[in-house]
């Protein structure tokens, strides 16, 4: 066996050195000068919804912390699954992120065991935005306008009013399969392609209702297009000061709230997770960006990676033991 010299060794032990040294150097120039090209915002529900309109206060100001355009692009379909689908199979480079709900991270993978995706292994939480309440909306036309009369109407009527929802296994779909079995009633459940279309039917009056969150249903109910029964919040809205919350009529498990965050493909480099959370901290003090999330009802959230993903995988759990408890099965 041929020895190395000691000059041949010192030689190969520099190379080699260079060598790690230039691929480390690579990573961090790579890391450094991210972004370097505009960023896609994947949006996993149509336009005109409480996700949608989240994403789009955030979006332009999120670029030009970054330097980048930032694109929203609306994904919907299968409850938020198709848009979260997407940013899953995504590289793992930061140009692809996503909006997180809790209908595409909870209630939907909790009720679909064939939607592709494991809500916990499968993304890289970045940060909460935002949360916000949940509330329970009729069209005018519907014989009641506070929540007891509601709850008279529907005990007489079982099965002759509907429901719509931005699709099966949202939390729409979800929160009220959750309310109908504790609160004894029976209502039939219409599925849409995203919070919009949901909202123009009942608006329109082919639905009788709509579980819905808060944002993307105040405009509507301010024109007086919706009549509010009941919310999901921590205590009255001083914009809907004569609606109860679900904790006030007797249905605690129910008054839960909705959160808007970002997320991207499992693996993503913890130096753009940082950058993307330090982003999110200054948009959310532009007083503009604020102004129009805080107007909507929500309530700015901005907990960071860590705090996000533990938020997630607890709101996971509770809606699969939600689907085990009340036996709930896609349609």
């Amino acid at each position: 066996m041929k020895r190395l010299s000691n000059r041949t060794l010192v030689h190969s032990v520099f190379q080699f050195t260079i060598l790690v040294f230039g691929i480390a150097a690579s990573s961090f120039s790579a890391a450094q000068s991210f972004p370097n090209k505009p960023i896609r915002l994947i949006v996993p529900f149509a336009p005109g919804g409480s996700t949608d309109i989240i994403a789009r206060a955030v979006g332009d100001a999120l670029g030009r912390q970054l330097g980048q355009p930032v694109i929203v692009e609306n994904k919907a379909g299968g409850g938020g699954s198709v848009g979260a689908l997407e940013v899953m199979r995504a590289p793992k480079d930061g140009y692809t992120i996503g909006m997180a709900t809790v209908s595409t991270t909870a209630a939907n993978p909790a009720i679909n065991p064939k939607i592709g995706y494991d809500p916990v292994k499968d993304f890289t939480a970045i940060t909460n935005i935002a949360a916000t309440p949940n509330i329970i909306a009729v069209n005018p036309g519907f014989p009641a306008k506070d929540f007891k009369t509601f709850m008279e109407v529907l005990k007489a009527n079982p099965g002759k009013y509907s429901y719509s929802s931005s699709g099966t296994g949202g939390i729409g779909h979800l929160q009220t399969e959750l309310f109908k079995s504790l609160a004894g009633v029976f209502i039939v459940h219409i599925p849409y392609r995203g919070a919009g279309p949901a909202l123009a039917d009942t608006v329109g009056g082919q639905v009788s209702m709509i579980f819905d969150n808060l944002p993307s249903s105040l405009p509507f109910i301010k024109d007086g297009k919706l009549v509010p029964i009941v919310i999901a919040a921590p205590k009255r809205l001083a914009q809907l000061p004569n609606v109860p919350t679900f904790a006030e009529v007797g249905l605690a498990p129910v008054n839960r709230m909705a959160y808007y965050g970002l997320l991207g493909p499992a693996g993503l480099p913890k130096d753009v997770v940082d950058k993307f959370y330090l982003a999110v901290q200054k948009v959310v003090t532009d007083p503009a960006v604020l102004k129009r999330i805080e107007d909507t009802g929500s309530i700015i959230n901005v907990n960071g990676p860590e705090a996000f993903a533990k938020e997630t995988k607890a709101e996971y759990a509770v809606y699969k033991e939600v689907v085990a408890k009340q036996k709930l099965q896609l349609d």
